[in-house]
Parts: structure tokens; C-alpha cells; sequence
């Protein structure tokens, strides 16, 4: 069992920076890969960035790349999601997992373990 803790959400106005923690506990995450999702009111949830224990591989959705950015501290056992030039259409519930397989994926049924989310909100 892994559990998965956000913070960091909040409300934002557009152009502003968040960052967002994941705190993992359980299992170490050194050896997985990890991501965030989000989830608009009516949507289906959806991958927004995920990496692996090295970090050297890194995924991000096209509708956020070059605004987000992925990071972890093994050591904290800790993920990052720093999110700047934040658009209202970033409004979402985010969600951290984790995926104990060794591959990458970004399809939220490959993920085995879920934090709660936290609310981002980002008014125009």
C-alpha cells in the first residue's frame, strides 16, 4: 500500500504560479514513476505529467508543457508539480499516483495508487 498525500492547491488568478507537493508514504517511490492527473467539473480525468525514479524521464500533456514542470526528492519521498502562467482553464481537482510497474504510462488506469487531489482554481 502507498498512500498519497496533496497540498499546495488553491486559488490562483491567471498568469500566477502554484507549486504542488505529493507526499508519499508506504513504500518507498524511488523506483516508480509518478504523476498528477486533474479532473474539471463534467471531465474525465486526465494525465498532466508524470516521471520516472530517475527523472529522467518525463512526460507532460501538450497543453501544459513549457508551463509545468515535474519533479521529485526521493529523499522526502516527496513530487513536485510547479505550475506557472496559469490559465482558468487549469481549473481542476489535481490528483498524484503512483504506477508500481517499471514502464511509463500516461493512462490513469496504469496507476495503482491515488491521493485525494487538491482544488486549483485560476479566475480570469
Amino acid at each position: 500500500q502507498v498512500q498519497l498525500v496533496e497540498s499546495g492547491g488553491g486559488l490562483v488568478q491567471a498568469g500566477g504560479s502554484l507549486r504542488l507537493s505529493c507526499a508519499a508514504s508506504g513504500r518507498t517511490i524511488r523506483s516508480y514513476a509518478m504523476g498528477w492527473f486533474r479532473q474539471a467539473p463534467g471531465k474525465e480525468r486526465e494525465f498532466v505529467a508524470a516521471n520516472r525514479w530517475s527523472g529522467g524521464s518525463t512526460y507532460y500533456a501538450d497543453s501544459v508543457k513549457g508551463r509545468f514542470t515535474i519533479s521529485r526528492d526521493n529523499a522526502k519521498n516527496t513530487v513536485y508539480l510547479q505550475m506557472n502562467s496559469l490559465k482558468p482553464e487549469d481549473t481542476a481537482v489535481y490528483y498524484c499516483a503512483v504506477r508500481l510497474g517499471a514502464t511509463m504510462s500516461m493512462a490513469v488506469r496504469d496507476y495503482d495508487f491515488w491521493g485525494k487531489g487538491t482544488q486549483i482554481t485560476v479566475s480570469s
